[in-house]
């Protein structure tokens, strides 16, 4: 994964943003790791949690649960595009 580009000419402003799917999956699992670190950290100091520690925790894992939604169903779009062009090519 890149970061965009700003470019600039003629008052137009263009992006350029790479993704792939191992950056994509990379980054998923960084940000997963870090959400069982903070569930370890909480309960193994479970006396010291508070509700908003708990909040917080709770908040977090269903980022990751909702990402991880989102690249499965980015996955299944591109695997029916695939799909999709491959029955539509033409015998030659």
């Amino acid at each position: 994964m890149s970061n965009g580009d700003l470019q600039g000419g003629e008052g137009k402003i263009s992006w350029k943003c790479t993704l792939t799917f191992s950056g994509l999956i990379s980054k998923y699992r960084d940000l997963q790791s870090k959400v069982v670190k903070q569930v370890q950290s909480l309960a193994s100091s479970i006396c010291k949690a508070t509700p908003g520690k708990f909040l917080l925790v709770q908040f977090s894992m269903s980022q990751v649960t909702q990402i991880g939604e989102s690249i499965s169903n980015l996955i299944a779009q591109v695997n029916s595009l695939v799909n999709a062009a491959v029955r539509n090519q033409k015998p030659q």
